[in-house]
């Protein structure tokens, strides 16, 4: 999974990210600081790894990962160049979702590059200069199809969608409002195949102070300013204090937990941003586990049994024969793989098999 952070230049964009993962990615109060693309791979929380590796005296334990990649501030005029924008915007079409962190905080000692603190207003700013990059590119498929069309009268129908769609984001609407985004297989198919910034799935990060992050978020206007257009468009809303995330970042395990409960916090940011992302994208992830290694393996909700053995090797996918499948609760309850097996638990699965959260695997197969 890889998640780029975007955002205006001086919103919390690099503070966030460093806070994630630890990287150190620079952090200036000016725009621009972030040139080229920092990134950081970070592992997935995952509370049943531990008891698997003390299960299985495992010798070394491997969580899934996220890669977040920190994209320099976008502009006014990114579109057409303005402040290095075609480069970043370049960066964000390589990425799965996209965190748009928002400021919400006032603070004079950091500049605005709008002068004033509007989620709303930065919003719009950043979407329509990917709009208007996904126009761009989506004249150059418009006539491309259209071409194509001349010998393959079955391409009307898709320069249909694609005029339609062009349109729609004409009127300053994102490729994911488009109707039939959600729930038309062909116009679905169509807009996958366009590669459009305004189509990836967005959680907006509302950065706010840590006296409006720790009291009644509810109740700050901004917060729900942004909460207003993320509903709107089917996006979702992580409400972050960057610089509270940058402290905890810091801690150690044992002062972590005890700084996350003074401040009435079950999880930090990195766990809810990476919970909300698995959410957003439908992923979720399966276990392996032996002595020499207990993993996390992260695969799209829906996954049949072949294919989540293709993450491992491709081999495994090639030759399947069928997964030897244990839940994790089924599996720790009984204390061990052996004891699950006794009463029934372990069940041998063929290629039909949908894999569920947790399932805990052993693929037998054959090259």
């Amino acid at each position: 999974m890889k998640l780029g952070i975007v955002g205006l230049p001086n919103v919390g964009k690099s503070t966030l990210f460093n806070a994630i993962t630890n990287a150190g990615a620079e952090s200036a109060n000016y725009p621009f600081c972030t040139i080229d693309p920092n990134v950081g791979m970070v592992a997935v929380p995952d509370y049943r790894l531990q008891p698997l590796t003390d299960l299985y005296h495992a010798k070394k334990t491997t969580p899934a990962v996220v890669e977040f990649v920190d994209i320099a501030g976008l502009v006014r005029g990114a579109s057409r160049g303005e402040g290095l924008g075609n480069k970043f915007l370049a960066h964000i079409r390589e990425v799965d979702a996209v965190v748009h962190v928002v400021r919400c905080f006032d603070d004079d000692n950091i500049v605005h590059v709008e002068g004033s603190v509007d989620p709303a207003r930065d919003i719009e700013t950043i979407n329509l200069e990917l709009i208007l990059s996904d126009i761009e590119h989506l004249e150059r498929r418009i006539d491309r199809t259209r071409k194509a069309a001349k010998a393959d009268k079955k391409l009307n129908a898709e320069v249909e969608i694609l005029e339609a769609l062009k349109a729609h984001l004409e009127e300053g609407k994102t490729a994911r409002t488009f109707p039939g985004f959600a729930d038309d297989d062909d116009v679905r198919t169509v807009i996958a195949g366009c590669d459009l910034l305004t189509a990836k799935k967005v959680i907006y990060a509302a950065n706010m102070d840590e006296a409006g992050f720790t009291g009644n978020a509810a109740e700050n206007a901004r917060l729900e300013a942004v909460r207003a257009i993320a509903d709107a468009e089917g996006a979702m809303v992580l409400p972050i204090c960057a610089k509270l995330e940058e402290d905890i970042a810091s801690l150690e395990e044992d002062e972590k937990e005890m700084f996350l409960s003074e401040l009435g916090l079950e999880e930090s940011g990195l766990d809810r941003l990476i919970r909300v992302c698995y959410d957003l994208l439908g992923l979720m992830s399966f276990l392996t586990a032996g002595e020499p290694e207990v993993r996390a393996w992260t695969i799209a909700k829906g996954t049949k049994a072949p294919q989540a053995a293709g993450k491992i090797h491709t081999d495994f996918e090639r030759g399947f024969i069928r997964a030897e499948v244990v839940s994790y609760d089924d599996l720790m309850a009984n204390g061990s793989l052996a004891a699950a097996r006794e009463k029934g638990l372990v069940r041998s699965e063929g290629k039909e098999y949908v894999m569920q959260d947790g399932d805990v695997v052993l693929f037998r197969f054959n090259v």
